[in-house]
């Protein structure tokens, strides 16, 4: 019996199983995610070379003249060392990691996810995933805020490839389309993309700002893409009193 049942584990049938609680589901980048990973053995003893989290979302990309979305590892942690599970043996190992900086925010078609994972020899590793809410921090929110007091409406979100200059430690950006409907900017702009870069001490903000064509010359610059203008510009917590001006005059001086 004892050889059927490691010959089932060894495919995953009656192996151990994993299940992972997080304290608090709703985090900021730069926060700490905290919780256990319990492990309740199966029906034979295995050995457990490691347990590991990583953190996973999605981004879209072009593949064959195709628009794909990929699955793509943002960050990696390992617990512990390895391990005997005897069966029906339950243990509890609690973690903690930070969260990266440039973890994107769960908006629009964004997830995040944590999965948990046992790394068994000769044996299926089983897994456990875990989705996470990922918020705003006080100073993006704030940069939300700003936005909307000059009548902008975020119109949609996404993860995408990043290229050239624009490449950082992972290969995608999250862009932020906001479209204005009211205020100084309605029938000025058509659109704004922004693009978050954190940092430890602020945010620089990309934007790319998107003039609406108004006469022939400007028909003519929509056609051939010249009639956008891209800025970068950083901003701390200590400019939040005031960011609705900052943010309102950089863009008004491209509008």
């Amino acid at each position: 019996m004892s050889f059927v049942n490691k010959l089932l584990a060894s495919v995953g049938i009656g192996s151990a199983t994993v299940d992972t609680k997080i304290f608090r589901s709703e985090l900021v980048p730069g926060e700490e995610v905290e919780g256990i990973v319990q492990i309740r053995g199966g029906n034979v003893e295995q050995q457990i070379d490691s347990i590991y989290l990583s953190l996973y979302t999605t981004y879209e990309l072009k593949k064959d003249d195709r628009r794909v979305r990929e699955q793509i590892q943002i960050g990696r942690y390992r617990l512990t060392q390895s391990l005997v599970i005897r069966p029906n043996e339950g243990k509890e190992i609690p973690f903690s990691f930070e969260l990266p900086l440039d973890t994107p925010l769960t908006i629009g078609k964004t997830k995040v996810w944590v999965r948990t994972g046992l790394d068994i020899k000769n044996a299926v590793d089983p897994a456990d995933r875990d989705y996470i809410s990922i918020v705003p921090t006080p100073l993006t929110g704030a940069i939300f805020h700003s936005l909307s007091q000059l009548g902008f409406r975020l119109r949609n979100a996404d993860c995408e490839q990043a290229k050239g200059i624009f490449r950082n430690r992972l290969p995608f950006i999250q862009e932020f389309e906001f479209v204005p409907v009211r205020g100084p900017f309605r029938g000025k702009l058509d659109e704004l993309e922004v693009v978050f870069f954190p940092k430890r001490q602020g945010i620089e903000v990309l934007m790319e700002v998107d003039r609406k064509a108004r006469g022939f010359a400007s028909l003519l610059a929509e056609a051939l893409e010249m009639d956008e203008s891209l800025v970068r510009f950083t901003v701390s917590e200590q400019d939040i009193p005031n960011l609705t001006e900052i943010i309102g005059s950089v863009i008004s001086r491209y509008s």
